[in-house]
């Protein structure tokens, strides 16, 4: 009879596991424990910020809401001496065919921006009932000169098992993690998830969302 299909979750169940797993990315607070070993030097001039548009990427997400001032709190509040004047930016989106776009990041004037981005991804992964299953790896796309890294982890729930793919960067400034999912790719093989796409993506919004502090 060949195996069951897939489960498709519904567009309710996706934005509930992707914010409960993703949204506040209380990685950036692991900077406190790894990033501490070495750190040496003044802190970068504070030159750009992160905003939460309406849309992204030519309309093709809406944003749903905006957190940077409730789940955004913790990123603020978690202490880290690697970044100085943190700020949050988070912002839940949805686009077509039922797609979750989140982006958790923050601002400030950051010590060690490579740092930052591997502790953004360690730390999602460590995340209560999170299985890292593609490991991190490092994507420059062509023509933005920033390179991204991205992994895929599992979330296992009430609900069965959920894939999140998720990218992260971070420079002098800025550090954020752009998660997407839709109902497909939530029950796809995490190793059939093109990282490259969503690279690619994650330094398009990078693009529209990091602007110079006027």
């Amino acid at each position: 009879m060949g195996p069951p299909p897939k489960k498709k979750l519904s567009a309710g169940a996706i934005v509930a596991i992707v914010l409960g797993s993703l949204v506040v990315v209380g990685a950036l607070g692991y900077a406190t424990k790894a990033g501490l070993d070495g750190v040496t030097g003044s802190f970068p001039e504070a030159t750009h910020e992160l905003v939460v548009p309406e849309t992204l990427l030519a309309g093709r997400y809406t944003l749903v809401s905006d957190l940077s001032d409730t789940q955004g709190k913790e990123i603020e509040d978690t202490p880290d001496f690697t970044v100085k004047d943190a700020r949050a930016a988070v912002g839940q989106y949805k686009g077509e065919d039922d797609a979750t776009l989140v982006l958790s990041g923050m601002y400030g004037r950051i010590r060690n921006g490579e740092s930052s981005r591997a502790s953004i991804l360690q730390g999602a992964a460590t995340d209560k009932g999170s299985t890292l299953v593609v490991r991190p790896r490092e994507f420059t796309p062509a023509g933005y000169g920033v390179t991204v890294s991205c992994q895929v982890t599992t979330s296992k729930d009430a609900l069965g098992t959920t894939t999140l793919p998720m990218c992260a960067w971070g420079d002098d400034n800025t550090a954020a993690a752009v998660a997407l999912v839709t109902p497909e790719t939530a029950t796809t093989d995490p190793e059939d998830i093109d990282l490259a796409a969503l690279a690619e993506t994650t330094v398009k919004i990078r693009t529209e969302i990091r602007k110079p502090i006027r």
